[in-house]
């Protein structure tokens, strides 16, 4: 039995959640409610890096951190489902890339810019936002012009790397940058319509309802 740990409203998690009903994947779900600090201090005793996601798969006692890791293990040890990682080196190699891209290039400067918003006055980073800013309006040029004639980021095949393109454009609409690219916009609504993440999105709702609830308290 695979235990998954993930939190709902994490990107990471949504990208490796995704992956996991790609795969039609049977798992035992553990939601680590991260406004909790309870159950925060309870799964740092699961994984010491104290990060979500993670896969603890009970058969060999494999411990599996991070959610590219993750997504390269499922997709070699479940069968069936969506193929994530082409078999061919070279193609499997372009959706590392294309992986890499939408998590570092992406969504980590995002979430740069959205979380700096909310730290109280004195302990912003402008110079931290400034610099995020350039590189996710670079990297979404980048991908608006990837996407001109792609129906996904490979082309015609769903891979990790729109798994991992989901959550991060789904942040960049939060933050009102999505409509600026237009071929980027029509993927990003492509992959909502997907089974897998419009399943994750649902489940998250409860989460978003419950940070709006608590941001709108402060």
């Amino acid at each position: 039995m695979m235990k998954f740990y993930y939190f709902p409203l994490s990107g990471y998690s949504q990208k490796t959640l995704t992956a996991l009903y790609e795969k039609n994947a049977k798992f035992e779900p553990h939601v680590v409610n991260l406004f909790n600090p309870e159950e925060k201090a309870a799964f740092a005793k699961v994984n010491r890096l104290g990060k979500v996601p993670f896969l603890h798969v009970e058969e060999g006692d494999w411990k599996v951190p991070e959610s590219s890791i993750i997504i390269e293990y499922i997709d070699r040890h479940v069968a069936g489902g969506t193929k994530l990682i082409p078999d061919d080196l070279d193609l499997a190699r372009q959706v590392r890339f294309r992986d890499r891209l939408f998590d570092l290039y992406v969504n980590e400067p995002s979430g740069k810019i959205f979380f700096d918003t909310m730290r109280p006055e004195g302990q912003k980073d402008p110079y931290g936002v400034k610099q995020a800013q350039e590189r996710l309006e670079n990297t979404m040029t980048l991908v608006d012009e990837m996407m001109a004639k792609k129906t996904w980021a490979m082309g015609d095949a769903f891979t990790m790397a729109d798994c991992a393109a989901a959550p991060a454009l789904n942040q960049v609409k939060m933050m009102g940058m999505l409509g600026k690219y237009r071929h980027a916009e029509a993927y990003f609504a492509r992959l909502c319509e997907r089974p897998s993440f419009a399943r994750v999105q649902k489940e998250a709702e409860p989460f978003m309802a419950q940070f709006m609830a608590m941001q709108a308290k402060k």
